[in-house]
């Protein structure tokens, strides 16, 4: 690890599963801290090890899912419904300096792993809680439901269609980087006043903060936001996917007059820049329909590659609508791939969480690979903790924890 990692000693208690909270642990654990990922013995780990594709090895407790956040983490499982697993919990709340959990608000006290327990522990702890809808509403979060109780899913979808998902759990993504935020605010707060605090964001309330535009164009503009598949509710053409000849698609961001007049000079159409249901945005949303089949009249005569080429060299925002096989060709992903080694010789890929880059480099070169369930069990026990062999013995034995040997 180098030494330029500005969170190395830092320590984070994870008790979050699924996505949300893990991706924040992922996040610490790129930044140098050491994340301690705590998994439940009675549903032998994170569930999201058995969320697999039809493809993926299914004797493995390492799945594409699982993997996603949980690099350079360390797993311990234990029974934390049991004397012996809460006070491991405890021991390691009083040594950690952030607490991630994704309880539905009540659980953490009926555990008893709330804040004011905890805080009691260790005054300086920042306990971080990811809810569904907020502490006042005892509703489980499921990305797919907030999805459609934020909006996103009646707007998703071509004209037309049934409203539909969209394929990332953008709500858990949304929820972990409010979290992020509100975590490195406290650690600063922390730094001036030696005290901790409780942080609380829901899936639910990112998804709204989220909506920007979309939102406004029904509180300012009086219009509720319908399905238009790709296009722009403002913009034109911006979003729009045409289809190539060579059965390819492109999509285009012309955000400006300026730009939408070198795009129609460059496909053989100057004569639209004066017309008058075409020369300024405003009048493009109005026939949007009629200058978007205009547009790919004239771009079907083309290679996907030829196209672009040709929009580039004009400097007309557009690109490939790509693959996933086609994203990781590019040059531009490469930084942000993973790769490691397990002790078997197995390897695994993924992709870094932190997407910024500062002038110093800040993050950890080399992450460790996704954990084993309990991979970790011993070493944090007799190397955090300093429990002795016997001890862990008499905690395998009891079933409190498990420890992958």
């Amino acid at each position: 690890m180098s030494l330029s990692t500005p969170l190395e000693g830092l320590k984070v208690l994870e008790l979050a599963s699924v996505l949300a909270g893990p991706s924040v642990g992922m996040f610490f654990a790129e930044l140098g801290a050491t994340v301690y990922k705590i998994e439940n013995v009675t549903t032998q780990g994170d569930v999201t090890r058995s969320w697999k594709l039809p493809k993926e090895d299914a004797e493995t407790d390492i799945s594409g899912y699982f993997s996603c956040v949980n690099w350079g983490k360390q797993s311990m499982a234990l029974d934390l419904s049991k004397p012996e697993g809460l006070q491991i919990i405890y021991d390691m709340a009083a040594l950690c300096d952030i607490v991630l959990v994704s309880y539905k608000p009540g659980d953490a006290e009926k555990l008893k792993v709330d804040y004011p327990t905890l805080k009691g522990k260790n005054r300086r702890i920042i306990y971080s809680h990811i809810t569904g809808y907020g502490q006042q509403n005892p509703r489980s979060g499921f990305d797919a439901i907030i999805q459609a109780e934020t909006g996103f899913t009646f707007m998703n979808g071509e004209p037309g269609s049934s409203p539909t998902k969209m394929p990332v759990a953008l709500m858990d993504v949304l929820a972990a980087h409010q979290l992020k935020e509100a975590i490195l605010l406290a650690l600063y707060y922390r730094e001036k006043t030696g005290n901790g605090q409780y942080i609380e964001a829901s899936l639910f309330r990112s998804g709204i903060s989220s909506l920007a535009n979309q939102a406004t164009n029904w509180l300012v503009g009086n219009a509720i936001p319908q399905r238009m598949g790709s296009d722009h509710p403002n913009i034109v053409p911006y979003g729009t996917i045409f289809k190539t000849a060579d059965g390819k698609e492109i999509v285009m961001a012309a955000g400006t007059d300026k730009q939408f007049q070198q795009l129609i000079t460059l496909l053989g159409k100057p004569e639209l820049a004066t017309d008058c249901r075409f020369a300024k945005n405003h009048a493009r949303v109005i026939h949007k329909k009629e200058i978007n089949q205009i547009i790919q009249d004239q771009i079907i005569k083309y290679s996907r590659d030829e196209i672009l080429s040709l929009l580039q060299e004009k400097r007309i925002p557009a690109g490939g609508v790509f693959n996933m096989k086609e994203v990781f060709e590019i040059p531009e992903s490469q930084p942000m791939l993973l790769n490691a080694t397990y002790e078997n010789g197995n390897t695994i890929k993924g992709i870094r969480s932190i997407s910024f880059n500062t002038s110093d480099k800040m993050y950890v070169e080399k992450l460790s690979p996704p954990p084993h369930y309990g991979q970790h069990t011993r070493a944090i026990l007799s190397g955090l903790l300093s429990y002795n062999q016997n001890t862990v013995t008499q905690l395998l034995n009891k079933g409190v924890i498990y420890a992958r040997e």
